[in-house]
């Protein structure tokens, strides 16, 4: 396959980045803003809302990550536009995640319940504004675009033995042949790569990078041994019993088959959750963060990733309520169990029907062309539970 004559087809944004897709969010600064943003999502086709329990009683960093996961959120380039929705009262301005988001040039409106007198005058003005953006952007084209726009994200859940041996090293083949295009991956899930940091160091392009790597690690390792409390002895495994079921009995061998995911491209930088890479970087990135799936991917995403690859052995339904999730297995048993809830079976590997190689290039044919508009099972299921903002 000459991967040299690959592209998607994206919608081109005003700060000059590329979406996938071109929903309209509707953004509650605030959880007590919720019900608000619903109403005026469900009333508007083309439309969603970015459902949030905080926004307010924060402080410090915990307080920093809801910003900063928000304003990345509406300046994601999957949004076409955003209508935000604010209390009046609440510790995260509605103000700022409104000057946050105009600052990537897309159109954004901005409604607060207490000054708008109340929800139904809100839910009115907030359905006008929505409707005229969803007309506005339903004239917006798909346009060819590089790989070297395309971002995407890695994750694993509900890993099993196939994971490691089959999908997980197929994602990092994809991986490589869209990095050698210029394009971009993100790995994280750092608690499931502990023991691998010597590898991954190893492929830093430069000791500064590879001095990330090991703090990355080391600090997540050291923030999980913080949490290890001895009165409740059998809630500290990092294993968990699907993992343990699926033939995954310990953290190494879920951090060694974990690690195929990032395939074999340098490692250009580490992320901070949720920020994405200086101007002009591209290529393989870790992402400081552990596994909890829908954490984890929004923090992706919030670095830029407009697609992710999702592995996982035993299944999983799970989406993302603006990025298309491709869920990949290498279990031949859980792809014909599950199979509304695949888009792609890596279990081929296994048999000795196809290579890495091989299934790789075929995985990076279904990511084009999920990212020129193809639906996955999650987008067609109506999935949405991934996006969660973290909390520390």
């Amino acid at each position: 396959m000459n991967i040299e004559t690959k592209t998607f087809k994206g919608y081109v944004r005003p700060d000059g980045r590329v979406g996938t897709r071109n929903y309209v969010a509707i953004i509650p600064s605030v959880f007590c803003a919720n019900s608000t943003a619903e109403a005026i999502a469900r009333q508007v086709n083309g439309a969603i809302a970015l459902r949030h329990p905080v926004g307010c009683t924060q402080i410090g960093y915990d307080f920093e990550l809801t910003a900063r996961t928000l304003k990345a959120m509406g300046c994601h380039p999957n949004i076409a536009a955003v209508v935000v929705i604010g209390l009046g009262c609440e510790r995260f301005s509605s103000h700022e995640l409104y000057e946050g988001i105009k600052e990537s040039g897309k159109p954004v409106a901005h409604f607060i319940i207490q000054e708008e007198g109340g929800t139904t005058t809100t839910i009115a003005k907030g359905v006008e504004a929505a409707r005229k953006f969803v007309q506005w952007a339903s004239q917006l084209k798909r346009q060819d675009c590089p790989l070297s726009e395309l971002m995407v994200a890695t994750k694993c859940g509900g890993t099993d033995a196939t994971s490691g041996l089959a999908a997980n090293p197929v994602v990092g083949k994809a991986c490589d042949l869209i990095t050698a295009q210029g394009g971009s991956a993100i790995l994280s899930e750092l608690n499931e790569l502990i023991g691998t940091e010597d590898q991954l160091a190893a492929r830093a392009v430069t000791p500064a990078v590879a001095d990330k790597v090991y703090d990355a690690i080391t600090h997540i390792e050291n923030h999980l041994q913080s949490r290890i409390d001895p009165r409740f002895p059998t809630r500290n495994a990092l294993i968990s019993p699907g993992n343990f079921v699926g033939g995954v009995s310990t953290i190494v061998e879920k951090a060694m088959g974990g690690v195929h995911k990032s395939g074999t491209s340098p490692i250009v930088d580490v992320l901070s959750y949720a920020t994405p890479p200086e101007d002009g970087k591209k290529g393989l990135f870790l992402m400081e963060y552990e596994s909890q799936d829908g954490e984890v991917v929004t923090g992706m995403i919030g670095c830029g990733a407009q697609i992710v690859a999702f592995t996982t052995g035993r299944g999983n339904p799970t989406g993302f309520p603006f990025v298309p999730v491709i869920k990949i297995t290498g279990n031949d048993h859980t792809y014909e169990h599950m199979k509304e809830n695949f888009d792609f079976n890596a279990g081929g590997v296994i048999r000795g029907e196809g290579t890495i190689d091989s299934e790789g290039e075929r995985l990076l044919d279904m990511i084009i062309r999920v990212a020129s508009g193809e639906m996955t099972a999650a987008e067609t299921i109506g999935g949405n539970e991934l996006f969660v903002i973290a909390r520390r």
